[in-house]
């Protein structure tokens, strides 16, 4: 193989279902998550934030969304939440990971807040 056929296939996009495969499709998005950052995303950007399992990837969020509240994406971003360190009084905060779930102007996701 020459290196420019290398470097193509590395590009290729990686669409499989990872965390799908081995548990079901409720268990990737775990909980909404209801901040005041997060309502504020909700009204401005149309993006919503859900906890999602530590193996998720955007895939597996995307196909969850669409699954559990028949809207259609149109992007997913994935952020690892950091856990906050440990002082006299335990740990703070855990880590977990976030995904922001982009929706179009037309589609919402009614979420008890």
């Amino acid at each position: 193989m020459v290196f420019a056929q290398k470097l193509q296939q590395r590009a290729k996009k990686n669409v499989e279902n990872k965390i799908v495969k081995k548990f079901s499709i409720y268990d990737v998005i775990l909980a909404p998550i209801v901040t005041e950052k997060a309502y504020k995303f909700h009204d401005t950007a149309n993006k919503y934030c859900f906890r999602v399992h530590k193996g998720a990837n955007k895939n597996d969020v995307k196909a969850a969304i669409q699954y559990l509240y028949k809207v259609t994406p149109e992007s997913v971003n994935i952020v690892n939440v950091v856990s906050k360190n440990r002082t006299q009084r335990g740990l703070v905060r855990k880590a977990y990971k976030k995904a922001v779930v982009t929706l179009s102007k037309k589609d919402k996701i009614e979420i008890g807040l």
